[in-house]
């Protein structure tokens, strides 16, 4: 049995213009082990509040000296629209996930021959994003009074609870509250808009698709989970994913198989 032909026995897949082939239930596992290991390692690293506080007061530093300390003045006022903050605080939870799992789907039932690529420069930036959660454990502004630091900035997970939070139940025995820098948040949701603003019919589309990361900026800093400092972090990740990815990723890039061939794409 040839090589194409056992290929016709697996189902849910794709083919590749190089005639590669990607399967949505090979990927689904690898962004599950993916995952697994991305939170053993980040949450491991959870229990550095001294240090992480001692890095929160170098940021802060920069960011005075730099002329953008802005967060707790823009924070308070947020504050005075509660449906603003509880709205905040569930999109700070949940939007950042399914927005990311959603673009990688579509990409990969649309665009077959750019996912192995985007996937790429999302595992790099993830990974990076690991690195910098190990060496510069940071502090976000809205732990800061809890260790004596009261420069205006309030938890609104703690004065607005959503159905989870950090500061209870599981999610606080097993979640790295220090894991601010880089922000991921901001990097996924550039990433999102990556690859949906160039595929995109309408302009509206566009439009909305580019305003994600900047939604994305407004909801970490009103609910002080980021410093800006954060955010510009999350791009340089993300810049140096794209060009490694780019740089590295063949899948998909290039014509390899004969007309011949190529098989049809099956749904996954």
């Amino acid at each position: 049995m040839t090589a194409i032909a056992a290929r016709r026995e697996l189902k849910g897949g794709r083919r590749l213009r190089d005639g590669r082939m990607v399967y949505w239930w090979v990927e689904v596992l690898a962004i599950l082990a993916f995952y697994l290991v991305y939170s053993a390692v980040r949450n491991a690293n959870g229990s550095h509040a001294l240090h992480a506080f001692h890095d929160a007061k170098r940021i802060i530093s920069l960011e005075h000296n730099l002329g953008i300390f802005h967060e707790a003045t823009i924070q308070q006022w947020a504050l005075h629209w509660k449906p603003l903050i509880v709205t905040a605080n569930y999109l700070y939870g949940s939007l950042h996930f399914i927005v990311t799992v959603s673009v990688a789907v579509w990409l990969f039932r649309k665009y077959s021959d750019d996912y192995p690529r985007f996937r790429n420069t999302l595992a790099v930036t993830t990974a990076l994003a690991l690195i910098g959660f190990t060496v510069f454990p940071l502090m976000p502004p809205r732990l800061l009074a809890l260790h004596g630091m009261h420069i205006g900035f309030v938890d609104t997970l703690e004065r607005y609870p959503t159905f989870w939070s950090f500061d209870s139940g599981p999610a606080a025995r097993i979640s790295n509250q220090y894991a601010a820098m880089p922000s991921v948040h901001i990097a996924w949701a550039t990433w999102c808009a990556l690859a949906l603003v160039p595929r995109m019919k309408t302009r509206a589309g566009k439009l909305l698709a580019a305003s994600y990361p900047a939604l994305t900026l407004i909801v970490i800093v009103i609910t002080a989970n980021h410093y800006v400092i954060d955010a510009v972090g999350g791009l340089v990740i993300l810049s140096i994913g794209w060009v490694v990815a780019n740089r590295f990723t063949r899948a998909g890039q290039t014509a390899g198989a004969v007309d011949g061939d190529r098989l049809p794409a099956t749904d996954p």
